[in-house]
């Protein structure tokens, strides 16, 4: 089985992140507060605990290369945590909201990090050393609902958003004086603050969980109808796909490689979508369980199964079968999984390990080396 590791730290997680290292371990137990765990002697020891929040901690995000930790909540605010000595001292962030900050991440460079909220904008936040503080520059009018997800392209400069809209949309956050203008960047550097590169109008409920592929050629989100979108050549002319699957939304989804998705939800079991040689993506198999070439049969086609529910074929025993027993939700969770977060080396070019977390309380540690059936994928 593709877990590893299963730990217990609270009786509900909100969100979590790793240090550089992977070392120690933030996390959310579902309130104000921001616990810090290191492993000491084969055993979790919580070592520090980050109070500057009044309600729920709803994002985390903790620096690759500056070490720093950013938290924010549904009071509106957000602070980075620097670590000076033993002790972890935060800086006021002034985000300018008046709805809950909902999600961040930090941006490749870590020069800036983006805040979605409630307040239908996204916060564009970079440092200020003259007032040592944290600013924020808002995208603004684009959103009409709240702000879900949030994912930095490689370059730095777009930024994907979800929201509660139904939309996917891509951003330029050029910020004059924090963002260089060099050819790393491409034609991204040349567009405005704020300026809308496309708008995904691919879903008609809720969408979460956006992620860009490592190389950033490919954009992938979810919906709150059980499809995951894939968005390649983002641009003018992009070309989209869509999945739809039998089972229970996801929350949220990470690139394994260039042709690996790893969705996590309400299934509580990690989801495995693949993309085959032509691109066109399919869902592989659930993470806890072997693929089985029986799966397709076994549902059959939702119109077959309209018709049997319609005329009651399962209530006087005809056989059906798209009719199927309820079965129990996950394995190694036992709720639904709302995070998951890369263990990737600087220098692997494949996120093989990763980390999931929910609403069980618990982080799982999972490890795709001897998967053999996805080793053609990654």
């Amino acid at each position: 089985m593709a877990a590893v590791s299963v730990h217990q730290f609270a009786q509900c997680i909100t969100c979590h992140a790793w240090s550089p290292d992977h070392s120690m371990i933030a996390l959310c137990p579902n309130n104000n507060e921001v616990h810090i765990y290191r492993m000491l002697e084969e055993k979790w020891e919580k070592i520090h605990v980050l109070q500057k929040h009044d309600q729920i901690v709803s994002g985390i995000d903790w620096s690759v290369k500056s070490n720093r930790i950013v938290s924010v909540s549904h009071d509106r605010n957000s602070y980075v945590w620097n670590q000076e000595g033993a002790e972890w001292v935060p800086t006021l962030v002034i985000l300018r909201l008046n709805r809950a900050a909902l999600c961040v991440q930090w941006s490749p460079r870590e020069n800036k990090f983006a805040v979605g909220s409630g307040a239908k904008t996204v916060c564009i936040c970079y440092y200020e050393q003259e007032n040592n503080w944290w600013v924020s520059k808002l995208i603004r009018k684009r959103h009409d609902s709240s702000v879900t997800s949030v994912a930095w392209h490689p370059n730095n400069i777009l930024l994907a958003t979800t929201s509660t809209d139904g939309k996917c949309r891509v951003f330029s956050t050029f910020i004059k004086g924090v963002d260089p203008r060099d050819s790393k960047t491409g034609p991204a550097s040349d567009s405005k603050f704020g300026e809308q590169i496309l708008q995904l109008d691919l879903s008609f409920c809720w969408a979460f969980g956006v992620k860009w592929s490592p190389s950033g050629n490919t954009l992938a989100y979810v919906g709150h109808n059980s499809m995951i979108y894939f968005v390649d050549d983002v641009g003018p002319a992009p070309s989209a796909q869509n999945v739809a699957f039998r089972d229970l939304p996801l929350r949220d989804v990470l690139f394994v490689s260039e042709r690996m998705v790893i969705g996590v939800g309400f299934d509580c079991n990690p989801m495995v979508f693949t993309a085959d040689d032509r691109g066109i993506w399919s869902f592989l198999r659930f993470l806890g369980e072997r693929k089985t070439s029986s799966s397709g049969a076994k549902y059959g086609t939702q119109l077959s199964g309209a018709f049997g529910k319609l005329y009651g074929q399962a209530k006087y025993g005809v056989s059906n079968d798209i009719v199927e027993p309820s079965k129990p939700r996950g394995g190694v969770h036992e709720n639904c999984i709302n995070c998951i977060i890369s263990l990737k080396e600087e220098a692997q070019s494949t996120n093989k390990c990763f980390s999931t977390s929910g609403l069980d309380g618990r982080v799982v540690i999972w490890d795709l080396e001897n998967e053999h059936d996805l080793s053609e994928y990654l």
